[in-house]
């Protein structure tokens, strides 16, 4: 995995929601695009991460209204950045190092550019690996 840049591994599609988008909206444009997260913005800024987790443990286990909750209001808004260009053995490191499995990419200006996730990272290392599938079960992040 040294030889890869996280650029090699990451996912560029990349969808936004606003902090007030209803729940089960979001839910839906997930499910649509077979993703695990989605980045949640306010207005022109980067407010946090939607994920997968987020909604099970912070809305569904507190029997919240999905269609009367804001995803902002359940939303991680702590999230970890890597440059595109470091290795792929520097994002896992820096994700075993802050217990997330899902880190936010940047250019060298700090753009978003992309996601990388556990998964991709395990299906570079072993594209024969479960793991890619499994890291969209609701994790610690």
């Amino acid at each position: 995995m040294s030889g890869y840049r996280v650029s090699d591994v990451m996912t560029r599609q990349v969808v936004y929601l606003s902090t007030e988008t209803p729940l089960d909206e979001a839910a839906r444009v997930m499910k649509e695009a077979d993703i695990g997260d989605v980045v949640v913005t306010d207005g022109p800024t980067l407010a946090g991460m939607l994920t997968d987790r987020d909604i099970v443990v912070r809305a569904v286990a507190e029997r919240l209204d999905p269609a009367g909750t804001t995803i902002g209001s359940i939303i991680t808004r702590e999230v970890v950045m890597i440059e595109q260009h470091c290795s792929a053995g520097e994002a896992a490191a820096l994700m075993r190092e802050r217990g997330v499995r899902r880190i936010l990419v940047c250019d060298a200006d700090r753009k978003l550019v992309g996601i990388v996730s556990l998964g991709d990272l395990a299906m570079q290392f072993d594209p024969q690996s479960t793991l890619g599938e499994i890291s969209e079960q609701p994790a610690n992040n």
